[in-house]
């Protein structure tokens, strides 16, 4: 059972905080490179508890900041961004993006101290159309992640933002509960409804799986296992890398090149980046004759990205409007009632509350491997608190490069590390690594 004492270590991640110390050792996805223009408007970023910004100058170098003057603590986001800076308008003071004080013109020359001042400034990397930030105190910076789908070809690569109005690690728990696909996404649709030829139609011939998990170099992984047709299994594959990154199942594993980043922006919000190689498997849906019958595919809509701390990708489908539920529908042709994968997700753990109580949960088999991955990161977390152990992945992130996710099929009487490990090693990998200058 998760403690009192775990759930609060688990889920805080402001500054001192067990799991905030933790994450503040890797690369953290801030946001897409395309929301910073050149010497554009400054965009708020809340991000690990913390809340800056960014701007890019002139020279389209990147700067992210406590968004609090050094002056006299009056927002940065309502400053100037000119000629290689921005510039505070309470008073004029103008910092780089290295948070250097270049310019301080309220103050008399021969009282001036500008060489002085300098504004909390964190490390900026981009790739691939994202922006990472480092937030920890370490002098030389570590690598940036190399999780496989961020290291796709940009031109081949999706990236979509979401927010999830609850607490990281339970809007990250959902793409490690694998037999909710049975239920939420498709527990209306009948085995003989879909293709034959699908193997997603054994999930709907046996719902409740068996489960195989390991700790992992890079986090967790998982196996979950359903008898298959003629002395074979079907396996569903996935994986937890630290500190928030999820490889989810969604087709089979030889091109499933995904991933998602679930991202703390504070306690009770979280912003999901999801990366796809746009060469894999088609968008998740269920096929009859070349068509899906299920909406699980569907894109969802977003609000207009406003200004404030937390305005930014929201979705037109949310807790307001009840995501949209429709109850003649969820009795007539839908589980839940509600259309869209993320839609349907975003209902659960959105509804548990900003961050759920786990004391009172009673987990089942199913669900180990949301007890190991809560394990795995406790004991990481605690073990950098007490003897500065580096956490896996920060110094070696090419650990990483041996996971993916997906479905297959294998002879029952195979070991599951061994049906993993060859599928692994068959996959002529058309991925061109991305190895711009970091």
């Amino acid at each position: 059972m998760t403690t009192v004492r775990d759930n609060e270590e688990l889920t805080r991640v402001g500054p001192g905080t067990v799991m905030g110390n933790l994450m503040r050792q890797y690369w953290v996805p801030a946001c897409l490179s395309s929301e910073i223009e050149v010497d554009g408007p400054p965009l708020r970023l809340a991000l690990l508890g913390e809340k800056l910004i960014a701007f890019r100058d002139s020279a389209g170098k990147l700067g992210v900041f406590d968004h609090r003057c050094p002056h006299r603590c009056a927002s940065l986001f309502f400053g100037r961004n000119e000629l290689g800076g921005i510039r505070c308008v309470y008073h004029g003071w103008k910092f780089d993006v290295d948070g250097n004080c270049t310019d301080m013109p309220n103050v008399p020359p021969d009282q001036d101290f500008k060489d002085k001042v300098k504004a909390r400034t964190y490390a900026a990397r981009e790739r691939g159309g994202l922006v990472y930030v480092y937030m920890g105190a370490r002098k030389e910076l570590p690598p940036l992640p190399e999780i496989e789908a961020t290291l796709c070809r940009p031109d081949e690569t999706a990236i979509s933002c979401r927010l999830r109005e609850c607490n990281w690690l339970q809007a990250l728990e959902g793409d490690l509960d694998t037999s909710h696909f049975g239920f939420l996404h498709a527990g209306s649709v009948r085995p003989d409804s879909i293709d034959p030829d699908n193997p997603d139609r054994f999930q709907l011939l046996n719902r409740a799986p068996l489960f195989h998990v390991i700790d992992s170099p890079w986090g967790t992984a998982c196996g979950s296992y359903r008898p298959a047709d003629a002395g074979r299994l079907y396996y569903r594959f996935a994986h937890f890398a630290m500190p928030f990154w999820t490889l989810y199942p969604n087709g089979p594993l030889r091109d499933n090149v995904v991933a998602n980043a679930w991202i703390p922006m504070d306690d009770d919000h979280t912003m999901v980046f999801n990366i796809t190689w746009k060469k894999r498997t088609p968008p998740l849906a269920l096929m009859k004759d070349g068509k899906a019958i299920t909406g699980l595919g569907r894109s969802p809509q977003t609000l207009p990205n406003s200004t404030d701390w937390f305005g930014r990708w929201r979705l037109t489908t949310n807790a307001q409007n009840d995501y949209l539920i429709d109850r003649e529908v969820q009795r007539t042709q839908s589980f839940s009632g509600i259309t869209g994968v993320t839609q349907q997700d975003m209902a659960m753990t959105e509804s548990m509350g900003a961050i759920v109580d786990r004391t009172i949960e009673h987990l089942a088999p199913t669900d180990r491997m949301i007890t190991m991955t809560r394990r795995r990161l406790l004991n990481a977390a605690r073990a950098f608190a007490e003897t500065n152990t580096i956490p896996p992945l920060v110094d070696n992130p090419e650990a990483v490069r041996r996971a993916r996710s997906g479905d297959l099929l294998a002879p029952e009487e195979q070991p599951w590390q061994d049906v993993y490990e060859e599928a692994f090693r068959s996959i002529l990998n058309p991925i061109e690594p991305l190895r711009a200058a970091e």
